[in-house]
Order: C-alpha cells, then sequence, then structure tokens
C-alpha cells in the first residue's frame, strides 16, 4: 500500500511539469496548420469599410512625369476616383514581378494607381520606376514606414482598392499575379467603380 501511495506524486508532478510543453506544441501545431493551408491574400483587414488613412506622404523628390515633379499621396485626391494604392519598395523582389502589371493595368483610366514607397532609397525609388515605367499618378514616400501602419501594411507589396468616397473596399496582401488580377483584383475594381457610379 506504501509503495502504490508514495510512487502517486511522483508521477503527477511530471504531468504537471509536462503539461505546459504539452500545451506549447498544441499550439504550435495549431499555428503551422493554420498559417500553411491558408492563403496568405485573405488574411482580413479591419480597415476594409473604414475610411482609407487621412496621412499626407510627401512626393518622390526628383519622381518627373510630364515634365513635372509627380505628386505625393493627398488622402483628397481618393474623393470621387476609384483608386489602387499600392505599398511597394525598390530591395521588394515580389514588387519587380508585379511591376509590368502596374504598368498595364496604368492603361484603364477608369481609376487612379497610387503608389506608397516603403521604407527605400530614393535614388533606388527612382531607378526601379525608371526600370519598370512609373505606372503611379502619385507616389507618396513612407520613410519611416508609420503611414504603412496606419493602412494595416504587413509587409511588402500589398494593394488596396479604395472607393470613390475614399473608403478601403478590399486588400490584396502579396503581390499582385496574372492569376489575382483576374480572378480576385479586377472583380474588386470593376465592383468599385459600379458602386459610385
Amino acid at each position: 500500500m506504501s509503495d502504490q501511495s508514495g510512487s502517486a506524486p511522483p508521477q503527477r508532478r511530471t504531468f504537471l511539469m509536462a503539461l505546459p510543453l504539452i500545451a506549447f506544441l498544441g499550439l504550435a501545431l495549431l499555428f503551422w496548420f493554420r498559417l500553411g493551408s491558408g492563403d496568405p491574400s485573405r488574411i482580413p483587414s479591419a480597415l476594409i469599410g473604414r475610411p482609407a488613412p487621412q496621412t499626407p506622404l510627401p512626393p518622390l523628390e526628383g519622381l518627373q512625369g510630364n515634365g513635372t515633379q509627380v505628386p505625393g499621396l493627398d488622402p483628397a485626391a481618393f474623393k470621387g476616383k476609384v483608386s489602387l494604392v499600392t505599398v511597394w519598395a525598390s530591395w521588394c523582389v515580389p514588387c519587380h514581378d508585379e511591376a509590368p502589371l502596374l504598368t498595364e493595368l496604368a492603361k484603364d483610366k477608369r481609376f487612379q494607381l497610387v503608389g506608397i514607397n516603403y521604407k527605400d532609397a530614393a535614388d533606388n525609388a527612382r531607378r526601379f520606376l525608371g526600370r519598370y515605367g512609373n505606372p503611379f499618378s502619385r507616389v507618396g514616400v513612407d520613410a519611416n514606414g508609420r503611414a504603412s501602419i496606419e493602412w494595416g501594411v504587413y509587409g511588402v507589396p500589398e494593394t488596396f482598392v479604395v472607393g470613390r468616397e475614399g473608403t478601403i473596399v478590399y486588400k490584396l496582401v502579396g503581390p499582385i499575379t496574372p492569376d489575382n488580377l483576374r480572378t480576385v483584383l479586377m472583380p474588386q475594381m470593376e465592383k468599385a467603380l459600379k458602386a459610385g457610379s
């Protein structure tokens, strides 16, 4: 009898000591399955349906368009126009991949393309746009990343559809690809264009 009662407390103690490890492993597996099985572009945004951040951003110095300085980001520019806002940087590898698609999108004059240049050197940003062409009617510089935090950016590139009322109606996390442009982004743009007409 004394042997059985003497062995129970050490087993219970071992179980109690292992409990945090078991809980941690369970949570780690849950996160791994949730992140590994999901589409990262479907991360929800708390800003959908809310006004676009009212943070003005300075222009990318020296970026010329039609012989004049391309303006920075003025939140008032969203009113009355459907906008596609892309957060990008020259050091971002997927940004290079999506640049030709943005150039194609810029040909559609039903909406405006706005760029937010994220934590980039001005020379590198200008060189990037010189290489691919500048699809943006406005380029705001977010040198310290604060404005991108207000936009709810997880990382570059990210793209937002802003309706005519200045409200964010859609967010795409990750690069624009031919597939998500056709199946997701353009339908969202068409929806925003119809909503305001």
